[in-house]
């Protein structure tokens, strides 16, 4: 795989000059992870920047009281916005990056990324616009945590969760985790959407037995 020219997997970098792609091909590194890896972990500071080349990282944030909370995901053709960040600042992580997927990286060593950052303007502009959009939505997620109706946010991300399938493999408190709150909130939401025939439960599974009504509820914000 390190012969393939994975700059064409990523939007920003295919657009970079061929000089530039080039220099990245000779530096960067491809890895890959199984499912459950730990990309990076709280207290790490991180030695290079990541891109994903297949798969999904799951990045989380644990609480003082241990509630776990979904800041985002990366998935593949995309890079990690705390990664670039905590490169920046020098600063360890404060989140834990998990593969929820069998993975592939691009990692791009810190001495590498420094040199490119300051001789190439545009790896420069491609590196801020890319942490620009992924902080825009970290925000989003900081709003819908602090704002959102929790039944309008419970039932966008049980669409997103099933996807083309009808039914979702996961207890409530992984979707309490996804969503920022308490367990017993999730259970309590749930429970409603049961009576009202939205969903059915059983052990550790959810089956969406009316999308269109769940739909409806979603897109109520």
């Amino acid at each position: 795989m390190n012969k393939v020219d994975w700059t064409e997997r990523f939007q920003g970098t295919k657009a970079l000059p061929r000089a530039v792609r080039d220099r990245l091909l000779d530096v960067a590194l491809i890895r890959d992870h199984t499912k459950g890896y730990q990309v990076f972990g709280p207290d790490n500071v991180p030695d290079s920047l990541i891109f994903l080349y297949d798969g999904t990282i799951r990045v989380s944030q644990t609480s003082g009281n241990g509630r776990d909370i979904v800041l985002y995901r990366v998935d593949a053709g995309e890079s990690c916005v705390l990664t670039t960040a905590c490169m920046l600042a020098e600063e360890a992580y404060s989140a834990e990056g998990l593969a929820e997927t069998n993975i592939s990286v691009v990692v791009l060593p810190k001495a590498s990324f420094d040199r490119l950052v300051a001789d190439e303007p545009a790896f420069r502009s491609f590196v801020f616009a890319a942490y620009s959009r992924r902080l825009i939505d970290l925000l989003r997620v900081v709003d819908d945590v602090a704002f959102g109706r929790i039944d309008v946010r419970l039932a966008e991300r049980l669409l997103v969760l099933a996807g083309g399938d009808k039914e979702i493999a996961a207890t409530h408190q992984e979707i309490a985790s996804e969503l920022g709150t308490a367990r017993e909130v999730i259970s309590r939401v749930l429970h409603d959407f049961q009576k009202r025939d939205l969903i059915a439960q059983s052990r550790g599974r959810i089956a969406l037995t009316d999308k269109s009504g769940l739909r409806a509820i979603a897109e109520n914000d």
